[in-house]
């Protein structure tokens, strides 16, 4: 079995802190999502979108912005982007495709502060992806605020039983969000 390198097994095992609605985070995006667009060539990406809790005002989340930024292709993220973004000092993560089939499924980037502390994840996505549908989730946080009260306080109890361990933290909300994002769809018409 090949053990994971060494960044990922940092990245899965750091402190899941959960912090405040913070009103900076959404300049935070804008700044990122400026200096992507003046990193990356513009032929290779398309829209950028803020998107999980950050996005969300009023919402307790960790204090990470997360990102969508739209690309050409997998291999191009592999070939032209992880190069820039690595050597601005991003750490650089993929998932494999599913079932065998060759390449990325899914790439994405984790953005540190100079103590070590992330401060952006910036998630990869082709045009057609699945995962853009996570713009669903935040629409609907936003347009219920008492589903957002809700989700804070089942994120604050979840990182307060697994502060170490993200997976668990995640799996644990799974429940919610794919509660939320039926009654998402079925508002929505789809």
């Amino acid at each position: 079995m090949n053990a994971k390198p060494r960044h990922v097994e940092r990245a899965l095992h750091e402190r899941v802190e959960i912090v405040p609605y913070d009103p900076a985070w959404p300049a935070r995006f804008e700044e990122e999502a400026a200096r992507l667009q003046a990193q990356l060539p513009e032929e290779l990406i398309g829209r950028i979108e803020h998107f999980g809790s950050t996005a969300v005002p009023g919402l307790a989340a960790k204090p990470i912005v997360d990102m969508l930024v739209e690309v050409r292709s997998m291999e191009a993220v592999v070939q032209h982007i992880a190069p820039i973004l690595k050597r601005e000092g991003y750490e650089f993560f993929w998932r494999d495709r599913e079932r065998g089939l060759p390449g990325i499924a899914y790439a994405w980037f984790i953005k540190r502060d100079a103590a070590g502390r992330r401060t952006h994840h910036i998630h990869c996505l082709e045009p057609g992806s699945s995962e853009w549908e996570r713009l669903l989730f935040r629409d609907y946080l936003r347009a219920h605020p008492e589903a957002a009260r809700a989700y804070g306080a089942l994120k604050q109890r979840i990182a307060a039983e697994h502060p170490d361990d993200r997976v668990a933290y995640a799996k644990a909300k799974t429940d919610f969000v794919c509660e939320a994002m039926r009654t998402a769809r079925k508002e929505k018409g789809a």
